[in-house]
């Protein structure tokens, strides 16, 4: 069998697997933790320029958008993939390098709501969507985010498969789904190194991609079987000919969405360990902003190469700027959502202590990545004091996780000015019981 059937076999038994009770609550978290980034996003330019340029698919269809607007199911896939992508809120599986709840959290529930699916339903295929995606990410490796942005090429594989679980298909045309999805799958790392609007798209493409692919193959589509490991398939032509043994190996026995980051700062998760260990120098040093002469950041080498920019203009770039959000973070304590307006974007505080930073790439650190995403942190006072901190992991990693009540109060945060406390209120319920509710169209 090649690794698709595999795959494939795997993911088209999950309806009737039964799953440890562990597995469904981290798959609700996974969600809970989608609908947030959603909300937040669903108000900012590149959700509504879409819907602006897709309005023939609006306001028609079984699915819906984040605020109830009906749409067709692949439309309301790319738009709500897209804006769950936008703010920079959503999930990692830090191995695969690789946002998998943007993409596959969207073709799940625009093609549940089609399919009037249960909520019960809808958590098998975001299972099913993670388990299989994350392992391919996992085996493509780091040769893969070279120049691919993962969310765009992997997410591909989460759609489908989540997307091919809610329509039941057999393990022959789940397959068909994979291969097909393989072939579209895309997003170019150079899209982010500069201010634009297309790394949430990748998220988005990568969720309607997949639906497609899911929908094709249940009418008869057929793909390349051996796709993904043939020797012009994408492991070959994206990676450095990746050992496919390792995406099968634990299927079934252990559960990658159990080892989900979810983000505690409103920016690129390669940012974080930088700022979780100054906020903690700062805190060990008793330091005020004013009174810091250097903050020397040691690191592994992508976060520098996509997040190294000291010049941010706008805030697309300054959700990818390490000495911008250590700079917020130490000034403002935390970085959400209000450290990228316009007035924080040209804050001179900020500025100018951007420009006593410098930032280097530790060689233990980065051959730990992908692995371990951690940091060096060393601050020098205007008192002659100097000091380092060792930041071994992020605030939201698998080690140190977001606690249920923490996934709430993020959600409330991003959800309530969107909807309304009284709505958000409801929608979170909802979701935390999603395993008893018979339907997804009240979401």
């Amino acid at each position: 069998m090649t690794t698709a059937q595999i795959l494939a076999t795997y993911g088209a038994s999950l309806n009737g697997t039964e799953l440890p009770p562990e597995v469904i609550h981290h798959a609700k978290r996974a969600v809970v933790d989608w609908y947030a980034a959603l909300l937040a996003g669903a108000m900012e330019p590149p959700a509504l320029i879409l819907e602006k340029a897709l309005s023939d698919d609006l306001d028609r269809g079984p699915s819906q958008l984040a605020l109830g607007r009906s749409a067709t199911p692949r439309t309301a896939a790319l738009i709500n993939g897209t804006a769950a992508h936008t703010a920079e809120v959503d999930d990692i599986y830090r191995e695969a390098i690789y946002h998998p709840g943007a993409p596959t959290i969207a073709a799940a529930l625009a093609q549940g709501q089609a399919h009037n699916a249960s909520g019960m339903h809808f958590l098998r295929a975001v299972i099913a969507g993670y388990e299989i995606s994350t392992r391919i990410g996992s085996t493509m490796g780091r040769a893969h985010y070279r120049y691919w942005h993962n969310t765009g090429t992997i997410g591909t594989f989460g759609a489908a498969a989540a997307a091919a679980a809610i329509l039941d298909l057999d393990a022959i045309p789940y397959a068909h789904a994979l291969c097909t999805a393989a072939t579209v799958a895309s997003g170019l790392q150079q899209a982010f190194r500069m201010d634009s609007m297309s790394k949430p798209l990748h998220a988005g493409h990568a969720a309607e991609a997949g639906l497609l692919a899911a929908q094709a193959a249940s009418a008869g589509f057929t793909g390349s079987l051996d796709v993904i490991d043939g020797e012009a398939g994408i492991g070959k032509a994206m990676s450095d000919g990746p050992d496919w043994k390792r995406a099968t190996a634990t299927l079934g026995q252990e559960y990658n969405i159990t080892c989900m980051t979810f983000k505690n700062h409103a920016c690129c998760g390669h940012t974080f360990a930088p700022i979780d260990g100054a906020l903690a120098l700062q805190a060990q040093l008793g330091v005020k902003p004013e009174d810091i002469q250097r903050v020397s950041i040691a690191t592994y080498s992508p976060a520098l190469d996509v997040a190294g920019n000291f010049q941010p203009t706008t805030a697309a770039e300054a959700r990818f700027s390490v000495p911008f959000v250590v700079a917020t973070a130490l000034l403002y304590g935390s970085v959400r959502l209000a450290a990228f307006t316009e007035q924080r974007l040209s804050d001179p505080r900020i500025r100018d202590l951007m420009t006593r930073m410098d930032l280097t790439v530790a060689p233990d650190l980065d051959a730990a990545f992908p692995g371990q995403r951690a940091a060096r942190v060393m601050i020098r006072t205007a008192d002659g004091r100097q000091a380092e901190y060792f930041q071994p992991t992020r605030k939201g990693d698998p080690e140190q996780p977001l606690t249920d009540d923490e996934l709430s109060a993020k959600f409330m945060e991003l959800a309530q000015p969107v909807v309304g406390e009284q709505r958000a209120k409801s929608i979170l319920q909802a979701l935390w019981t999603l395993e008893s509710r018979p339907g997804l169209m009240d979401l």
